[in-house]
């Protein structure tokens, strides 16, 4: 994108900030002032902190229990509200930069289980057979029941080299399933390219990180220098891609929509309250883009795949979305810690919001597995037989059988690759000859 939109990255990311700040201000100064507390029910809470401190097995420290209490109170919310101690909000600020140490996987809570959203690409955990969706009941010998989402997390990240047993409940599995993952510095490389076919280009987001708007820009400017300029298309696969940056998302989406709204944000307090609208960059001039999703794109991801499908600018192919359309504002404490908290809901540009519902596929494609069967018999074609008619634009016999099996060698030779695609990677085989249909379409409109 050109200098105006790269500002705008940094300016949003600035109001983002600010409207933490400005919320945090907000509730204290309103608690302190017109509103009440509550006071039987602080009663109660003082109440059961006695009790604690008095019967309790063992002696707990007033910080260690009124830790706690916080932590309760806000994973009681909703799924991605937490308190963040000083180590998990470092943590944290390092994993939206690319690298950081632990099993590679992106997770939630769910009926009191770990669920697996997406195994990271190129990461130990996906290297093992870990699959979105899988539910962790334990790790190692620690049954994950009860367990915050933090104190879990924090049991996953460790020591590189050092080994971690998971137990997993997998949807169509007969029994649980035992994983062992290696941890590693998971260093996230958040776009990948390469061409699929001369013209016809591939980009991967694996998922949204602060500088994921200008690796795109630079991934695709690469793309068009190995084809002269200019891609005939491009396929965009964020399957099991968990989010992000809200405004590399936004970036993202920005990059092929020239045009209107991008997504917005609605919350109780005006703050929360923004709209991104793009501006008038298309990297691919109006050519065709398929956009790949599973039940693993989540969050930043669907902001795209919804900003793209609500402008028509993309066919979106895969499977339903994850579904998660709320944002999360990270208000620091003075201790050094933090407290991530759902602020906002967002919106697609016409109005569409994927809580709980996802982004429903223009084209609903599972990945399926595909295996090559090889014909018993060459078929005969009308230039084998004895006898046929004559080409009028050209000669017939002999020549004609030869021509006709030169060509036959050389769609061979062509299908190759489209053959090892076909069983690599279904949908993505699906995408490229969408694709190239869009294309011709295009052509000769």
């Amino acid at each position: 994108m050109n200098s105006r939109a790269r500002n705008m990255l940094v300016l949003t990311t600035g109001v983002v900030l600010g409207v933490s700040l400005a919320l945090a201000n907000g509730v204290f100064a309103k608690r302190e002032g017109a509103t009440e507390l509550p006071l039987e029910e602080l009663r109660a809470f003082t109440e059961v902190f006695g009790k604690i401190k008095e019967e309790y097995v063992e002696q707990i420290s007033d910080t260690q229990l009124l830790e706690d209490a916080v932590k309760g109170m806000l994973s009681g919310l909703d799924p991605h509200s937490a308190y963040l101690d000083t180590e998990a909000f470092t943590e944290l600020r390092v994993g939206t930069s690319g690298e950081f140490g632990g099993l590679g996987i992106e997770v939630s809570m769910e009926d009191g289980f770990v669920k697996v959203v997406t195994p990271i690409d190129d990461t130990p955990a996906a290297r093992a057979g870990v699959q979105a969706g899988d539910l962790i009941i334990r790790l190692d010998e620690t049954p994950v029941k009860g367990m915050s989402l933090n104190d879990a997390v924090k049991i996953m990240r460790g020591k590189p080299g050092t080994d971690l047993r998971l137990t997993i409940v997998r949807e169509g599995h007969a029994g649980p399933l035992k994983i062992i993952v290696t941890r590693a510095v998971i260093t996230v490389q958040s776009v990948k390219s390469r061409m699929l076919d001369p013209g016809f280009g591939y980009v991967r987001i694996t998922q949204f990180q602060s500088h994921t708007g200008e690796d795109l820009i630079k991934a695709i400017s690469k793309l068009k220098k190995e084809h002269g300029s200019k891609l005939n298309g491009l396929v965009l696969d964020m399957r099991n891609n968990p989010g992000g940056v809200l405004n590399a998302a936004v970036s993202v989406s920005d990059a092929f929509i020239k045009k209107g709204l991008i997504v917005y944000t609605e919350g109780r307090r005006k703050e929360a309250e923004l709209r991104f609208n793009a501006t008038p960059t298309d990297l691919l001039s109006g050519g065709p883009l398929v956009v790949l999703v599973n039940g693993g794109s989540a969050s930043a991801a669907e902001i795209v795949a919804g900003a793209l499908q609500d402008h028509k600018r993309a066919i979106i192919m895969g499977t339903q979305t994850f579904g998660k359309g709320s944002v999360q504002t990270i208000l620091p404490m003075n201790d050094g810690a933090a407290l991530k908290i759902t602020t906002a809901r967002y919106f697609t540009p016409s109005g569409r919001s994927i809580q709980a519902e996802g982004i429903t596929p223009d084209i609903a494609l599972k990945n399926v597995t595909v295996a090559a069967i090889e014909p018993n018999i060459e078929r005969i074609k009308e230039a084998n037989l004895s006898g046929h008619l004559e080409n009028p634009n050209g000669g017939a016999g002999d020549k004609d059988a030869a021509a006709s099996e030169n060509n036959n060698e050389q769609e061979a030779d062509d299908s190759k690759s489209g053959e090892q695609l076909v069983q690599d990677d279904y949908q993505l085989y699906e995408a490229l000859n969408l694709l190239k249909g869009l294309h011709i379409l295009q052509s000769r409109g």
